[in-house]
């Protein structure tokens, strides 16, 4: 009896720590997310300040997320090596680096420098804070609690688009991008001090493996049906919704929609607000429903090329309420990427995880900046070379670059969705169809209800 009462103090003090490790670790994630997006409702400022045009300013973005995409598999690596809390630190001090050169610069060279800063650190934190809800958390929880991530991240977004605007029209660039960088400091401090790799008494999984067993595991990894279909989800949901929150949406709402700034800042928040919220409910399909991840992944890559259809296709300007039908169904990508983690932690081990999540995030921010700097250089084409010239039709022509890189997801999807259920069935696990999952989902509802399967 009293080992039974000694233990129970000793799981709530490991549940108590769980959730504060995980709020620092959400914190810094929407640290992170401001940072990414912090150009994003300063792009007709960043042309002026700059005296650059759209291709120039797509190439900001492009630029900074080719540097989060080229990092993902190190950074994987170094988190098997070093654990995710030095990443999460070192992540978050390089963008309060890049967010104070960002704020002093003035000619292009130095805002390239900041945003390539700003890339590196973004590539260090999503990963290690998943991790860090990996090491923390039981696996039947991690779904849910990796959409939490996604969830607190969007604050990140809420944070760019009203207070750095306000501070842009208000004291001017110059404090704006020095109070993110502030914020990013803090992010780093807190992490230092409150986050750890594992909880007290647990083994800590970090490998030592040669530069040859880290390529062989990557190697391995990819040769997993399953891991192939975690990068092709997360290639297929989440580029829409980046390329619109992190650089073109505003322009495309003031611009080229006539919306006035604060309708388009409105509708931007109505965006994170969706990204926000529907993560938990996909976090529970996900975890209710493993073996029908990748239905849910294709339905939110139908519901977005269909909106976007529709808004390309209206013959003028369209009503507000189809924007904002266009924001809320474009959002679903962020918590429709998390699926992609899910199937990478899923197909491979422990000592591989860090590796498969980094190949995964690769995907979707590849696809992210082809979108980002296509829509730029499109525009550019058309001579939508400043904001004054920005118009609907150029624009129409610019997003419609979106539905080839949903073929391309979709294909890769539906091939490597088929492998892995070969794969499941060569191991004994077979995916009903989904008509009959349907059928025994709605019987063992109704079991629980009290009513019997046969009723």
């Amino acid at each position: 009896m009293s080992a039974a009462r000694g233990s129970a103090p000793a799981a709530e003090d490991r549940v108590r720590g769980a959730w504060l490790v995980f709020a620092v670790g959400a914190l810094a994630y929407v640290v992170t997310v401001a940072n990414r997006t912090s150009l994003a409702a300063a792009g007709l400022e960043a042309q002026e300040r700059y005296a650059i045009g759209a291709g120039a300013l797509s190439s900001f973005a492009v630029l900074q997320f080719l540097v989060y995409a080229a990092l993902q598999v190190p950074v994987g690596v170094l988190i098997d090596r070093w654990g995710p809390r030095r990443l999460v630190v070192l992540g978050a001090a390089t963008m309060g680096a890049g967010q104070l050169v960002l704020a002093l610069s003035t000619q292009t060279w130095q805002a390239v420098l900041a945003r390539v800063l700003v890339g590196a650190g973004d590539a260090a934190t999503f990963t290690s804070v998943l991790r860090v809800v990996t090491n923390w958390f039981p696996p039947r929880r991690v779904p849910v609690m990796t959409q939490l991530v996604g969830l607190f991240g969007q604050l990140g977004q809420v944070f760019s688009f009203v207070p750095l605007v306000a501070l842009l029209h208000g004291p001017g660039w110059t404090p704006a991008y020095a109070g993110i960088a502030a914020f990013s400091v803090l992010a780093a401090v807190l992490a230092l001090l409150v986050l750890r790799d594992v909880p007290p008494g647990a083994p800590n999984p970090r490998s030592t493996r040669t530069a040859r067993q880290v390529a062989a595991d990557l190697r391995e990894s990819l040769r997993q049906p399953g891991t192939r279909l975690g990068l092709w989800s997360h290639w297929a949901t989440p580029f829409a919704g980046n390329a619109f929150a992190a650089l073109w949406g505003y322009p495309f709402l003031v611009s080229g929609q006539g919306l006035s700034t604060g309708t388009a800042g409105a509708l931007l928040t109505l965006y994170t607000v969706t990204a926000a919220g529907t993560g938990p409910l996909m976090g529970a399909l996900v975890a209710r429903h493993p073996l029908r991840r990748s239905w849910i992944v294709l339905s939110v890559v139908a519901a977005q090329a269909a909106v976007w259809a529709l808004v390309l296709a209206l013959p003028g300007p369209a009503p507000l309420p189809v924007l904002a039908l266009l924001v809320v169904v474009i959002a679903t990508g962020v918590p429709g990427s998390m699926i992609g983690f899910d199937y990478a932690r899923t197909s491979n081990p422990a000592h591989r995880l860090g590796g498969a999540t980094g190949l995964t995030n690769v995907m979707g921010f590849t696809a992210t900046v082809v979108l980002v700097l296509a829509v730029g250089v499109v525009l550019d084409l058309q001579g939508a070379g400043s904001p004054a010239t920005y118009s609907l039709d150029a624009f129409r022509l610019a997003f419609a670059v979106q539905f080839p890189l949903w073929g391309i997801g979709v294909a890769g999807i539906l091939v490597s969705r088929r492998r892995t259920r070969e794969l499941l069935a060569r191991q004994g696990v077979v995916v009903p169809r989904m008509r009959e999952a349907v059928r025994r989902d709605l019987a063992a509802r109704r079991a629980r209800q009290g009513a019997g399967p046969a009723d």
